[in-house]
């Protein structure tokens, strides 16, 4: 049963690192969700200021006014939140998961500290050892659209990456129904330097990023140890993949473009059709009752222009009729489905809400 909000009083919320991307969006859907009472953010950087001096843009959302960013204090967080969002960099977010998991709060985590269930899979790829490894096993990956009845339990929900999810919605229903060949996938996507987080590096400057197109973290970005896990997973079988990303002169979005052989080889003339059709009745049989999975088929392709600003992801797909080979597209905001709309989904689906609020 979804409770309306006259059934009980607003949840007390904290944001740990509201002052990046991720943790302003966080803000700003958190402020604008009417069952939510945003009870505390923090910035080491700008501690002591209010909100609306930092972000003029979020200054008349309700309760705005009142909010100031304050130094992260587990302690003094604790006694005004019963949920908190941890926007923090890897390796600095189990610092604040650990004790507020102790203290019996519900962690939603945006980075990729407990996101993988191998300790020696992180250090792979993160270059450190993992900080919190006991924590693993009660963490649960938070993509709604395949584990809503974990999350519904959860105490430590790991928001998934942005690339993580553009790629995993498409492939998982069809690695599951044993329709893509594992070993065949290869991926190239595209984000907006967003997606870098907000930092004064040189690479993300603006003259260093604007007019130009460039891959990178290749051929072993960090994003690559959450992708073949869940790929796995859904295949009953380790998965290995391709995967390069292109940064590009956009402030946010992601487009990635999926290609994958059918399994038993390359379908042609009729086979194609049918194997189209197959992929299609997948996809709506996986995604028809999903609110934020928009299904465009095989006469539309995705744009990030139609999801910027919105919870939602894209998806589009194609037979190569020369090649036999399957094309998937997918587009969603880095910044929401690819991060913060995502954490307050999965709060949504944790506190039983209807999973839309503060996101439609």
């Amino acid at each position: 049963m979804i409770e309306t909000l006259s059934m009980k009083p607003k949840l007390p919320v904290a944001v740990i690192g509201a002052s990046g991307y991720s943790g302003e969006e966080l803000v700003r859907i958190l402020l604008g969700h009417p069952y939510v009472e945003l009870t505390a953010i923090t910035s080491r950087q700008y501690a002591g200021k209010p909100l609306a001096e930092v972000f003029p843009r979020l200054a008349k959302l309700p309760k705005a006014e009142k909010l100031q960013f304050v130094q992260a204090d587990v302690t003094a967080i604790s006694l005004v939140a019963e949920a908190v969002f941890l926007a923090l960099p890897h390796g600095v977010a189990a610092e604040y998961a650990i004790p507020l998991i102790k203290q019996g709060k519900r962690v939603f985590d945006l980075s990729a500290d407990f996101r993988l269930r191998d300790p020696n899979v992180y250090q792979e790829f993160y270059g450190h050892t993992c900080p919190a490894p006991e924590l693993l096993s009660l963490a649960v990956y938070g993509l709604p659209e395949i584990y809503r009845e974990k999350i519904r339990t959860a105490q430590l929900v790991a928001c998934p990456g942005c690339y993580p999810t553009s790629i995993l919605l498409p492939l998982i229903p069809l690695l599951q129904r044993k329709m893509l060949d594992p070993a065949s996938i290869i991926v190239a996507s595209l984000s907006g330097v967003s997606g870098a987080g907000r930092k004064t590096e040189v690479d993300y400057l603006f003259c260093e990023c604007n007019e130009s197109v460039r891959p990178y973290g290749v051929p072993k970005h960090r994003h690559l140890s959450e992708i073949e896990q869940e790929l796995s997973i859904a295949a009953g079988q380790p998965v290995t993949i391709q995967f390069v990303p292109h940064l590009v002169p956009t402030n946010r979005g992601i487009v990635s473009t999926i290609f994958g052989q059918p399994i038993g080889g390359p379908v042609l003339g009729t086979s194609a059709q049918a194997f189209l059709a197959e992929v299609t009745q997948t996809y709506q049989n996986a995604y028809k009752h999903e609110p934020f999975v928009r299904l465009l088929g095989d006469k539309r392709l995705p744009d990030t222009k139609h999801v910027i600003g919105t919870n939602y992801i894209d998806i589009a797909w194609r037979i190569d009729p020369r090649t036999g080979k399957l094309i998937i597209m997918s587009a969603i905001d880095n910044l929401i489905k690819g991060a913060s709309g995502q954490a307050v989904q999965c709060m949504n689906i944790a506190y039983n809400l209807n999973e839309t609020l503060g996101l439609a």
